[in-house]
């Protein structure tokens, strides 16, 4: 029998009636503080996939940190609040046992799926001219944190900074992406991935501060079978801001396939500290 990937454990959830799951955090996706927040975005996402009562794929999912999540098991509730004929929309919460004994909310999030019909279609964003990926080199990136293994990366320009000594002055990064332990693509691997980025005012300021998403938007424009013609395929990703100001910066970030297909678009706001 193959073992399990990582991801799988990481995202799995035990139903426990009525649109309630338990679940736990996982070593192999630990960030600095907490897990990395594409997997608990996955996480909550996956409790609406695995709900019996799903209409349709994905269209976007929005996930809210209010808290960095604890080592240990959590509760998420998966709720479908309307479905009218062809869209769903769903409330999903993840909650953990607090100091006091209480449950306490540390994630909150909103999906709609919808049962997506064959229409006209087309990428008004397309994939920009890049080397590929077997012209680049494995890129190790410096960082302690364990998720960062979970994932092979290729820069193609906006690698994390190795001095930080404030000379920064661009905030873009583009870079080839997969599963480092292969596994094919889908939604929710899909929505871990559009959250691999760095801070960007890392790499606007080449200045490590603390910083952590707030809110995560991903739409997806890709189902699951265009995803699975991707496989273990190599995923295009692009991310930069726009502004930083009084606290806040956001992001905006673009995954293509390697054919060329927008799979995803991302956005974020992001707390930095000084």
């Amino acid at each position: 029998m193959n073992a399990s990937h990582a991801f799988d454990d990481a995202i799995a959830l035990r139903p426990q009636g009525d649109g309630q799951y338990g679940g736990a955090t996982s070593p192999a996706y630990a960030n600095m503080v907490g897990p990395f927040g594409g997997i608990t975005a996955a996480t909550a996402l996956n409790a609406v996939m695995l709900h019996p009562a799903l209409l349709g794929e994905p269209l976007s999912l929005t996930v809210n940190f209010c808290a960095a999540l604890a080592d240990g098991p959590f509760a998420v509730s998966a709720q479908p609040v309307r479905t009218n004929r062809s869209a769903q929309h769903w409330v999903v919460s993840i909650t953990q046992t607090g100091a006091s004994g209480e449950a306490e909310t540390v994630v909150t999030a909103s999906v709609v799926t919808a049962a997506r019909r064959s229409t006209w279609s087309v990428d008004d964003e397309p994939m920009p001219a890049v080397r590929k990926p077997d012209e680049l080199k494995p890129y190790t990136v410096p960082s302690p944190v364990e998720w960062i293994r979970r994932y092979e990366m290729r820069p193609i320009e906006g690698a994390i900074p190795h001095t930080w000594d404030g000379s920064g002055s661009d905030s873009r990064s583009r870079l080839w992406m997969r599963e480092a332990v292969p596994r094919p693509l889908d939604l929710c691997g899909l929505a871990a991935l559009a959250d691999v980025f760095f801070p960007r005012i890392w790499l606007r300021r080449a200045t490590r501060v603390p910083a952590g998403t707030v809110s995560m938007t991903v739409y997806f424009h890709a189902g699951s079978a265009q995803l699975a013609e991707v496989g273990h395929g190599w995923v295009l990703g692009q991310a930069r801001a726009q502004a930083f100001r009084n606290g806040f910066f956001d992001q905006t970030a673009l995954l293509w396939s390697e054919a060329g297909h927008l799979l995803c678009s991302s956005h974020q706001v992001v707390y930095y500290k000084e």
